[in-house]
């Protein structure tokens, strides 16, 4: 006898990796809030030193572009895969991202090949914060139709470089192979 489908079970699996996620951070060291033992629901200067410790930031719209990337990726390989399955799949990406992300070996090469020179690291509250807008990507990428999904990761990416001078991929960019011009222009000059 086949067992009846649990649609919902890939969706626990998804929260389990989130708390599991939240408590490897605790456990290696990250704070759960700011130092300042502030939860502000916007920090809006990303040289600032709360930043990436609040719950939203102009780092948050990279977390929606990985939603619709990660929607999109997966819709072109593993398309049979019910939906549950693949966002299942894009939490566990991004819960990886967030733990390297966080890494001591990581938060040391921002500090040292980007401007970002007194980067802490995340909060908890912000890596779950990244984790939802994540989420918010990936279900807007299956609402959406794909010139819209592309559109709006355009427009994040748009805006933020405008904004801050840095984005999804400038971070990526800037993380992995540093330009000093690049660097240059992002520090103002």
């Amino acid at each position: 006898m086949t067992p009846p489908p649990q649609p919902w079970r890939p969706y626990a699996l998804s929260a389990v990796a989130a708390g599991l996620t939240a408590a490897w951070l605790l456990a290696r060291g990250r704070l759960a809030i700011a130092p300042s033992g502030r939860v502000l629901p916007w920090y809006g200067d990303p040289s600032g030193p709360e930043s990436s410790q609040h719950l939203f930031d102009w780092y948050s719209p990279s977390h929606v572009i990985h939603g619709l990337l990660f929607f999109g990726i997966l819709w072109l390989v593993a398309r049979r895969l019910p939906i549950g399955w693949r966002f299942l799949i894009a939490v566990l990406v991004e819960c990886a991202w967030e733990l390297v992300e966080n890494s001591d070996a990581v938060i040391e090469r921002y500090r040292s090949a980007t401007v970002s020179k007194d980067y802490n690291g995340d909060t908890v509250v912000n890596v779950m914060a990244d984790l939802g807008c994540m989420a918010l990507g990936f279900w807007l990428a299956r609402r959406l139709p794909a010139w819209a999904s592309v559109t709006v990761a355009l427009g994040f990416e748009a805006l933020t470089i405008w904004v801050i001078r840095d984005g999804l991929a400038l971070n990526v960019l800037m993380l992995l192979w540093p330009v000093e011009a690049v660097r240059d222009w992002q520090a103002g000059g």
